[in-house]
């Protein structure tokens, strides 16, 4: 049997209830998912920060699995056009192919199931109010018709000499990639 050598990554894209893991576990394919672990090492989905350190080191894995040929789905929820241009530049510049699998979300919908998931999984879950999820809603970027295409990535923000400079600052692990890039304002960011 011959394998296909390369490897796909799918990012999950979403709000809270939106179905994101749900649809992630039907993928063959190597799942990462933070809620995973920050809920049972910390009680809660961001804990000071450490969210953003798994998610880094959940990255450090998926790239040498896509590297092997392995799929993976990076099952983050990735609220920012930001967050998704990096790793659609990671993943591509490894060879890897990526998709975004975008799943919107009716407010009442996602509160429905936020609240059954609360009832039924306190364990995998955390509180949220509505409140939160309004404030949610309001700072969701949602992925244009060019990005859910696979159109070209744009350039790193202002200030970001390119997306791995941005990556390694957003997600501190990432510095162990083993390059050297540009951080924000000139500064040095070491990978």
């Amino acid at each position: 049997m011959t394998r296909n050598p390369t490897a796909r990554a799918v990012l999950m894209v979403g709000l809270p209830g939106a179905g994101k893991t749900t649809r992630a576990r039907g993928y063959a394919a190597l799942r990462l998912t933070p809620d995973d672990w920050m809920i049972p090492l910390f009680g809660d989905s961001y804990a000071d920060g450490k969210r953003w350190t798994l998610e880094g080191r959940l990255i450090l894995v998926a790239l040498p699995a896509l590297r092997l040929g392995t799929d993976v789905v990076l099952d983050f929820g990735l609220w920012g056009r930001d967050e998704r241009s990096a790793l659609r530049w990671l993943i591509t510049s490894i060879g890897a192919d990526c998709v975004i699998d975008y799943l919107p979300v009716d407010r009442e919908v996602q509160l429905a199931r936020i609240a059954h998931r609360q009832a039924t999984e306190p364990s995998t879950t955390f509180p949220m109010s509505e409140t939160e999820v309004d404030l949610w809603r309001e700072q969701f970027q949602a992925p244009d018709q060019a990005e859910l295409c696979g159109g070209e990535i744009p350039a790193a923000p202002e200030g970001w000499s390119d997306w791995l400079a941005w990556a390694i600052d957003h997600w501190p692990p990432l510095t162990e990639l083993g390059l050297r890039a540009r951080g924000p304002a000139g500064t040095d960011a070491v990978a």
